[in-house]
Parts: structure tokens; sequence; C-alpha cells
């Protein structure tokens, strides 16, 4: 009775060249070079072909389990931590926290697998390629900086939205910094640069957006150019340059960035039940060492392009809301509505018409400097104007509403319009 012989593609080759040996058509050195084995294993086939014919190079391991499959207990398990803590993960994410958190040793693609077979994760379709061009990283730490603003929903459904400024180091793609805003404004990204520059040192220069935070948008109106921005103005004195992207590809480093923290930072402070800003800034030098220590790569050179701060930079000026004003004949100036007066014990025609700096931090501290010293002052009161007394005899006739003419008088017998109408619509139907 003839059996019925299931072989693969390799194993009908393997076959064929066995048949070849045994005709003396081909040698044992020969069917080794042409089938990519060993001498020794051309004859350990040939042996077995001899004696059991063409199931001796059928492999032994058919239909059975594979010695490294995995144990269904672990698979189970696997599962149901993924369905409790992390279905919205990606399979990467996932197995970094199957290992690190619950010590289960399993591999990344068997994570992957797992999670496509239970329909948890799906893999990414075929984009449609977009061709961008190239550039490389910065050479030195330090050399460009790229920041941005990420606005979005961080803690989900447990806490306000806000937004996340991100400081991205070009050359290694490291963290700088990291505050989670309200909102994107200038005293915010002072007090991140601020942050920055005391840890690491002043960058060569800042990549940034067009946002109007980082550049005038508008003209002047008056011809004189676009003028500069609060921020422009305080990098600009301590001697940081501001270069701005003409699209959000040109500064993909911190568009990928902001990506990967959307996917990985709102997890993180899920699985810490972290749901307010205070305790997410807090938590921010923590997963930036996390960051660093699994993305950043190595700089092409060793060399740290940071500058120190120097002593006269005062921080404290530099990242306020500067404005020029010029002081009147009696040494006032007026600032978002407040008027204040100068206490000076110069004579009075010394600073009559002189240019003063108005200063705001984010406290709405004001310091007035005159050739960079503060002057002493005190904000202008206006004393409160009393209404006008009126008797009650003259405000009932203020308000007394003319009675309207009578229907017998003169005019209304003649032929006369009002407001465009004959006189007999007016009666039938009134005046407006």
């Amino acid at each position: 009775m003839d059996m019925l012989l299931t072989m693969s593609n390799k194993e009908l080759t393997r076959l064929e060249v066995m048949q070849r040996i045994q005709e003396k058509r081909l040698t044992q050195k020969e069917a080794a070079h042409m089938l990519g084995l060993s001498i020794r294993h051309v004859r350990r086939l040939y042996r077995a072909y001899r004696d059991q014919g063409a199931q001796g190079l059928v492999s032994q391991r058919r239909g059975k389990p594979s010695n490294n499959r995995l144990d269904p207990q672990v698979v189970q398990q696997t599962v149901d931590l993924i369905y409790k803590y992390y279905r919205d993960f990606g399979p990467t994410f996932a197995h970094e926290k199957l290992t690190e958190v619950h010590d289960l040793r399993i591999s990344r693609e068997s994570v992957r697998r797992i999670m496509i077979e239970e329909g948890i994760w799906k893999p990414k379709k075929a984009r449609k390629l977009q061709v961008h061009q190239m550039r490389e990283r910065r050479a030195c730490f330090g050399e460009l900086v790229q920041i941005d603003g990420s606005d979005h929903a961080w803690f989900e459904e447990r806490g306000p939205k806000c937004t996340l400024i991100v400081f991205v180091d070009d050359a290694i793609g490291q963290l700088g910094e990291l505050r989670f805003v309200p909102v994107e404004t200038f005293f915010a990204y002072c007090e991140a640069s601020r942050h920055y520059f005391e840890r690491f040192g002043k960058p060569v220069a800042f990549y940034t957006d067009k946002h109007g935070i980082f550049q005038v948008n508008q003209p002047s109106p008056l011809g004189l150019g676009k003028g500069q921005t609060q921020f422009e103005r305080a990098m600009q004195e301590l001697d940081i340059q501001i270069m701005c992207a003409n699209s959000p590809q040109a500064k993909g480093r911190i568009e990928r960035a902001n990506k990967t923290l959307q996917d990985r930072l709102v997890k993180e402070l899920r699985l810490r039940g972290i749901s307010s800003m205070q305790a997410a800034n807090e938590y921010m030098p923590e997963f930036r060492e996390d960051y660093n220590r699994r993305f950043a790569v190595v700089p092409r050179s060793n060399h740290d392009a940071h500058r120190p701060l120097l002593k006269k930079e005062n921080l404290d000026l530099i990242l306020s809301r500067q404005e020029t004003r010029i002081l009147s004949r009696n040494l006032t100036i007026q600032y978002r509505k407040v008027i204040y007066q100068i206490q000076t014990q110069r004579p009075t025609y010394a600073l009559v018409k002189a240019k003063v700096t108005v200063c705001e931090n984010a406290q709405g501290e004001i310091k007035i400097l005159y050739r960079g010293r503060p002057l002493d002052y005190t904000v202008y009161q206006n004393q409160a104007k009393h209404a006008q007394i009126v008797s009650s005899k003259s405000l009932d006739h203020k308000l007394k509403t003319p009675n309207p003419p009578a229907k017998d008088h003169p005019w209304r017998r003649y032929g006369l319009r009002v407001s465009g109408k004959p006189i007999s619509d007016i009666e039938q139907y009134g005046a407006d």
C-alpha cells in the first residue's frame, strides 16, 4: 500500500539531489555546494535516504508543536494584562510595561502577534509616500534646540486640556525641558527657557515655528518693517539666535517627539493617576530621564556648544516684558492704563522727555529703568468724580415723556406728510 507523503519544496530539492547521488551523476561534494550544506550533513541526508527512502528526508518535527512556543498560561496572562492596563498601547510600549512593571519575560514580536490575533492592535496601513528633503542632525549638543508647544488632552477626561512646552536637542534628540502650562504665552516660554539655561546653559540657536510669540507676522502700518517680539528681544540680549521654520516638516525632530509624547506620556500619566499640571510637572524630570535613556542618540561630536550665563545677564530683567516710554514734564508715564509718577532727587529737568524702560514680570511686578538703573515711583490715583446731584423735581421733568398732539390739532387738517406718509395713513396706522 502506497503511503501519501507531503514534502516541502526544499525537501523535494534534496530528494532530487539524493537521487542523482545514488545514480552516481553527482558527487557528495558537488551536492553540498549545490544545497549550501556541509559535506557531513549531505552524507547524513544520503544515509537517511538510502535507509528510509523519501521518508528519511521529511522533517520529524512536522505536525508537532514548536519547542519555542509560548506557554498557554503565559499567553493568557499577557492578554489579560493588556486588556486591563494597556488596551490602547502600541506593541513596543506594551512590551516595555509588561517587562518592567509585571516582570513578564516575553519577546516584543510575541506581544505584537498576540495583540494582532486578539484584535487589540492593527498594523499600520501603507501610507502614501511623501518625499521630504532630509536634513542631517547638528554635530554638537546645544548647537540647535527645537522648541514647540503641544496642545493635547494630556489628562484625558481627568483634568483640563493644557499645553506641553517641549525642548528637543537637534543633535541627540534629547528632551531638554518639559513643562505643562495652561496656554502658550511669552512668560510660559520664558519660564521654560530659564529652567533650561540653569540646567545646561545657553544654546547657540532656537528653532521654532512662526507663532506670534517668536515672530511678528504682520508688517508695521508705518512701513518700518515687522519689528521684534518680546521673546526675540530677550534671546537677542542673551546672544541666542531665533530661527523660524517654514513648514512643520522642517522641524520634524520635535514634531516626531510630540507624537511620541502624545502616545506614551498620556498613558504614563494615566497609570500614575496624575490629573493636574502641578503633579505632572513634578513627574516630568523622571519621565524626561527615562525618555532620553530610550531614544537619545550619540552626537557626531563630543563638544558641548552650550555657553554659561554671564554675571551681567540678569534673567529676571531679560525674561520680562519690556516697553519703552517717554517721561512727561511732570515725570509721569502711562502703562496699561495706569499712571506712574517718578520719584527722584535729581532736578526735574534732567529726566523730562527721557526714555525709560518699563519691565513687567510674570507676577505683574513693575520696574522702571533709566539707563539700566531702577527709578522709584508711585502709582498715580485719579480722584473719583462725584455724580451730579439732581433733585427729584428736575429728574421727573427730565424723564417726563412729551404728550402727543391732539387729534383735532391744526396740522392734522392740512395735507401735510409726516415721515413721508400722508395724514390719512398716519391716522389709520399711526406714525413711525
